[in-house]
């Protein structure tokens, strides 16, 4: 949409920001931090701003002699105002010591020329009426949420600051060996080195087997911080969304899991006496983690990844999302359930790379397994199976023989790692103790 109005700018601010750098180049690294060249609104101070960033990767001193040396040499000296214009901006500087002040007008106003260019982009495609309502409203809270979150989508990240983060990883793994989010169950940690963000993780089993209860159990270990001790200090946020039980029925579930109660005397009143003062102990650690559940039934992709960015925005460091389950969200562009389900998945993958966190989505197997000798599930049993092998970066097939032969290696749970994009896959025994709605580390042996 054509307009006559000036865009946000401060130019006093973005000269006040390079002569700062010009003075005192420690300070290039902190506003390195904040800024990116298109930050500037005006073209020479991007340019001025982007060589300057250019000498300082490459460990060189950054002076009015050097920094108009580099402009001439890409011969843009000239069309910056030429070397007079690079004196200008030391003069008109006295100091570096507002520099981060300065720098932080600069953001703003970039902010606010990006949100008027979404906004602009949304309202021609509106006028334009080709879009779908629905992929239009999509569009716009995308638009915002990328503005809001700053630049992690914006451009390519140069190989030095990957390998940087390699060796960082690398020396955590020496001494910890867990790089991503730890689910506190020690052998699933170890196979997959915690949950890594921006992956998507499936965990499919038939009916009964205790989907839902591993993934509570995993979001309830994350938001306290640790297993059986919590730790405020490691306890991170995380968002389910309960597409077929209710929130009330969630939280028991969780505080059943946590507590180590019978989930049906609880359901039916019968605890005794002299356990309610440690249950309410337990419930007072659940009151202080940072659990968020939507309940909403039948949620579509966009509604879904809606309310997901909004508690992004107010929680930062949001760490897991969990979907229960997958089968049950809808997507009404889908010409068959097939289509359906692929759209889904690609959405959840989606969402996981732009929140940055691991997101976990529950999957109904088909029901194959049940006629194949010995019921072990394949990765091929994932129902419409194709999109959901190919989009996830880790497939773990829950299975437990006692549901087939009570007497067969009662109180185990195999979690089958089909599927580890960059690592192996394998199989993690644990116990599950199917009364309390709680999986254990094998070892584990936790008092009430």
């Amino acid at each position: 949409m054509p307009t006559d109005r000036l865009p946000p700018q401060n130019l006093d601010a973005e000269v006040a920001v390079l002569g700062a750098l010009l003075i005192d180049n420690p300070t290039i690294a902190d506003i390195a931090q904040v800024l990116q060249p298109r930050d500037f609104y005006s073209p020479d101070h991007q340019l001025i701003y982007q060589t300057i960033l250019e000498l300082f990767d490459a460990g060189k001193p950054v002076d009015l002699v050097l920094l108009t040396e580099a402009l001439r040499q890409r011969e843009a000296l000239d069309r910056i105002g030429g070397a007079p214009y690079l004196v200008s901006i030391l003069e008109r500087v006295p100091s570096a010591a507002n520099a981060e002040h300065y720098a932080a007008i600069v953001r703003q106003a970039s902010l606010r020329r990006r949100l008027i260019h979404a906004c602009t982009e949304v309202m021609r495609e509106a006028y334009d009426g080709s879009a779908g309502t629905d992929a239009l409203l999509d569009k716009a809270q995308a638009a915002i949420f990328e503005v809001t979150q700053g630049d992690r989508f914006a451009e390519a990240t140069a190989v030095r600051e990957l390998l940087m983060q390699l060796f960082t990883d690398v020396t955590n793994l020496q001494a910890d060996r867990i790089t991503g989010l730890r689910t506190w169950y020690h052998d699933l940690d170890d196979l997959t080195c915690g949950l890594q963000p921006s992956d998507l993780i499936i965990v499919a089993g038939r009916p009964s087997m205790g989907k839902t209860t591993l993934a509570l159990n995993i979001a309830t270990r994350v938001a306290l911080g640790g297993w059986p001790t919590p730790s405020k200090t490691e306890a991170k946020p995380v968002l389910i969304f309960s597409l077929e039980m209710s929130k009330p029925v969630i939280t028991r579930n969780i505080l059943c899991g946590y507590a180590r109660v019978d989930a049906h005397r609880l359901r039916r009143g019968l605890i005794p006496r002299e356990e309610i003062n440690a249950l309410t102990t337990k419930a007072g650690d659940l009151y202080e983690a940072p659990i968020y559940i939507d309940d909403t039934p039948g949620l579509s992709l966009r509604d879904l990844r809606t309310r997901a960015r909004r508690l992004k925005m107010k929680v930062p460091d949001l760490a897991l999302v969990v979907v229960d389950y997958l089968q049950l969200m809808e997507e009404r562009q889908a010409e068959n359930r097939q289509q359906e389900i692929s759209i889904i998945s690609r959405g959840l993958k989606g969402l996981a790379r732009e929140l940055n966190v691991p997101v976990m989505a529950l999957s109904q197997l088909s029901r194959a397994t049940e006629a194949r000798e010995g019921h072990v599930p394949r990765m091929s049993d994932l129902r419409e199976s194709g999109s959901l092998e190919q989009d996830a970066d880790l497939i773990i097939l829950l299975y437990r023989e006692e549901h087939y032969n009570p007497n067969t290696r009662p109180g185990e749970a195999d979690l089958i790692i089909a599927k580890q994009r960059n690592g192996p896959t394998g199989i993690v025994t644990v116990t599950f103790l199917k009364n309390f709605l709680r999986f254990e580390d094998r070892a584990q042996h936790v008092p009430f």
